[in-house]
């Protein structure tokens, strides 16, 4: 279909704010990189989400999901068809000892919701800089805690656009993974079960952990956060540093000197340079520990 037909059939479902054509996407995303999206749309209801989603599939318009744009990186040539970033559903309530958080939501409010009711669980997730929906989709954790420890039920739209009500077991949570991605569904909230806790412990540990994240990650220079999975019985971070790698650039793409497992934006970085880097440190790590390290960071998008 031609883009400004369907420019015109966007804009029956949504606000003209909430359609962008022909949009950079290093706006949206961590690394401050990506190319541009033929259509980048803000959806702020479910309704709305529902309807623009099922016009790309009647007219086979390719569709990607972007929430906040932390554990992504987008190729330099952008993003075909369209984009929905949910970054406009972020209602967070309270249903008794549940949270409710919609997938635009940030983890890290979501958690700080928790504390101001006194709910103890979310703490590990108080300096994951992801979306609800990123965390659902991958099974987020931190300093010994996830999503599937706290996760009831989640709301997703199914890959025919349809809006369901799921159960943590079908959601099939394992280390970074779901069946979010295998089902190729899209995260709309998740309700996560806590329990009551004092205020001053919640947040004492709350506390604890942004210090360690504070002191420890790289968090003045724009990266994706962990770029690699940990790998069984190693640490990425550890075999990065033990291969000499820390500092290590390629263009404006730099190993963290602070900690070896971000690779961070330090001048201006493409996502080629980013690309290339990764690929040299895990080529590095193989020919010296004979570990494959696997990308946690999704990558999308055209060369």
């Amino acid at each position: 279909m031609d883009k400004n037909i369907l420019l015109k059939k966007f804009l029956e479902i949504l606000p003209e704010e909430s359609v962008k054509m022909d949009e950079a996407l290093n706006k949206y995303t961590y690394t401050k990189i990506g190319g541009k999206a033929d259509f980048l749309l803000f959806p702020q209801t479910y309704e709305q989400l529902q309807s623009a989603y099922k016009l790309a599939l009647t007219q086979n318009v390719p569709i990607t999901i972007l929430g906040n744009g932390s554990n992504v990186l987008i190729r330099d040539g952008g993003i075909r068809g369209v984009v929905f970033n949910l970054t406009k559903l972020e209602e967070i309530s309270l249903a008794g000892n549940k949270v409710v958080a919609q997938s635009g939501a940030a983890i890290i409010e979501t958690s700080r919701f928790a504390l101001e009711h006194s709910l103890t669980g979310l703490e590990f997730a108080c300096g994951i800089p992801g979306s609800v929906g990123g965390a659902l989709y991958m099974n987020a954790g931190a300093y010994g805690g996830e999503v599937a420890d706290v996760l009831e039920s989640a709301k997703v739209l199914t890959k025919t656009g349809e809006i369901q009500t799921v159960t943590k077991e079908e959601l099939e949570l394992g280390y970074r993974t779901s069946s979010i991605e295998k089902n190729g569904w899209v995260a709309l909230e998740g309700t996560f079960s806590l329990q009551t806790g004092e205020y001053a412990e919640i947040k004492a540990k709350m506390d604890e952990l942004t210090f360690l994240r504070e002191s420890k990650q790289p968090l003045e220079y724009p990266s994706c956060g962990s770029v690699f999975k940990r790998p069984p019985n190693h640490f990425a971070g550890k075999l990065i540093q033990d291969s000499g790698l820390q500092g290590t650039k390629i263009g404006g793409a730099q190993v963290s000197t602070k900690h070896a497992g971000f690779i961070v934006n330090v001048e201006d970085a493409t996502a080629n340079d980013y690309l290339s880097l990764i690929k040299h440190v895990q080529k590095t790590v193989k020919e010296n520990f004979n570990v494959d390290l696997e990308t946690e960071v999704r990558i999308i998008g055209e060369e």
